[in-house]
């Protein structure tokens, strides 16, 4: 097997040769050295046979606007689709081609998005509505062209919290509230997913995240170090980075986030409202490429390959082992506990990739819950603001990506607390621990 180095060559060579698909005998092209780049590129020309065929743009009329434009991304698990469209060159089929740069915090890719140093980003759902708002930093109207991924994320606790008997949040409750000193959790952006799923967790166990502990932000690839040297008792943040907690032997997971709203949204493919104002048909050609990327590494045969190249140190720089086992769904909590999880990290199926305005909507009832947002907003007139619903149909029609019959899904979370965007300012009042 080729090393990294050599296997993202080979891959980039069989996506430049995809990309003009008329001037190639793509049967050669697919008999590389590489087991796993031979079934990378079968896998494109798979989806090639439905979009190419279709033409990516008709006569000219929705030929992208911009042809190169710059993606970021965090060192995440969930920066797959990204990183494999472009990498795969998903991307070239639709005329475009993606720079995808790997980012050192949300801050850093919030800001780059605002000044236009990245045209999109791998990022936080709740990211995009804070700035769209102005309560995560300057104010500026966002997009979401798309739902990169559902579930896949964790709540980590410390070894030192085990060892007093801490298992879960009924013990993590008992233990603040007998042993009295400061508790400090961390989370990954004020308004962002893991926050979200960090204080609905502890607020359901009886802990008031804004009272009774310590909250700090940290940048994902930096959770674990901090751990080990003593600066947090838990964060949440999203693979592998939990799963590297346990391989290190610094800590344990006391609840996946599919535990605490199975199949939640999470990072979203976001860029201003401007890029899409003045790039239209580019916004449709990333989407479509994206798309593609995420039916790509839905397949689960293909999963160990895209886990190899995304553990290189240009993406999530963590061993191969430790990103492909979650990824596969199979868990162990670092506790005695292991298990098939087959609501793991999705990406296409069931509706995973569709902007749904009632996630966003969720978002912002708990950006009111915490006092991030003083008033309640016009929920659904925002979230049709942020959530291109209609640019991601044009694109999944042309896929053949099924779509959802709603824009709105209900869903119960694990308190029993049900979420349907019926009545989002009741919904955000009716919690007993909030701001």
């Amino acid at each position: 097997m080729a090393d990294h180095d050599e296997l993202k060559k080979d891959l980039q060579t069989v996506s430049a040769g995809i990309a003009d698909t008329d001037a190639v005998d793509t049967g050669r092209r697919l008999f590389l050295k590489s087991s796993m780049v031979a079934a990378g590129a079968a896998g494109i020309m798979g989806g090639l046979s439905m979009s190419m065929s279709a033409s990516a743009w008709a006569a000219g009329s929705d030929k992208p606007e911009k042809t190169e434009i710059n993606v970021g991304f965090i060192p995440l698990t969930d920066c797959a689709p990204v990183v494999i469209a472009s990498v795969l060159g998903f991307d070239r089929k639709y005329g475009i081609k993606m720079n995808v740069s790997k980012e050192a915090s949300w801050a850093g890719v919030r800001d780059k998005l605002i000044n236009g140093e990245l045209d999109a980003a791998h990022v936080l759902y709740g990211l995009i509505y804070g700035v769209h708002l102005g309560v995560g930093g300057p104010k500026k109207d966002m997009a979401i062209l798309m739902s990169l991924n559902q579930n896949g994320q964790a709540i980590t606790l410390s070894n030192q919290l085990k060892d007093k008997g801490v298992t879960d949040g009924k013990s993590l409750k008992r233990i603040i509230d007998t042993d009295k000193r400061d508790y400090t959790f961390a989370q990954t952006f004020p308004t962002g997913t893991h926050a979200m799923w960090l204080y609905y967790w502890l607020a359901a166990n009886g802990i008031d995240p804004m009272r009774d502990v310590k909250t700090i932000v940290v940048p994902p690839p930096q959770m674990v170090a901090n751990m080990r040297v003593g600066n947090m008792d838990g964060f949440c943040v999203g693979e592998p980075w939990g799963a590297r907690a346990i391989s290190d032997n610094i800590g344990f997971t006391v609840t996946t986030t599919q535990g605490i709203w199975q199949d939640h949204p999470e990072k979203v493919l976001g860029c201003t409202a401007e890029f899409i104002k003045k790039y239209p048909n580019t916004a449709r050609a990333m989407l479509m490429a994206v798309l593609d990327a995420a039916r790509y590494i839905e397949q689960v045969k293909n999963r160990p390959q895209v886990a190899k190249l995304i553990a290189g140190k240009s993406y999530v720089n963590a061993p191969e082992e430790v990103i492909l086992g979650r990824f596969m769904g199979q868990y162990d909590n670092g506790n005695g506990k292991k298990w098939k999880d087959d609501h793991s990290m999705r990406f296409l199926q069931d509706g995973a990739s569709f902007p749904y305005y009632s996630d966003g909507m969720w978002f912002l009832t708990q950006h009111r819950r915490w006092g991030l947002l003083k008033n309640d907003v016009d929920y659904l007139g925002v979230a049709k603001q942020i959530n291109q619903v209609d640019l991601y149909k044009q694109a999944a029609t042309q896929l053949k990506v099924a779509l959802p019959t709603s824009p709105l899904r209900a869903s119960t979370l694990f308190d029993g607390k049900v979420w349907d965007g019926s009545d989002p300012k009741a919904y955000a009042s009716s919690f007993a621990i909030k701001a």
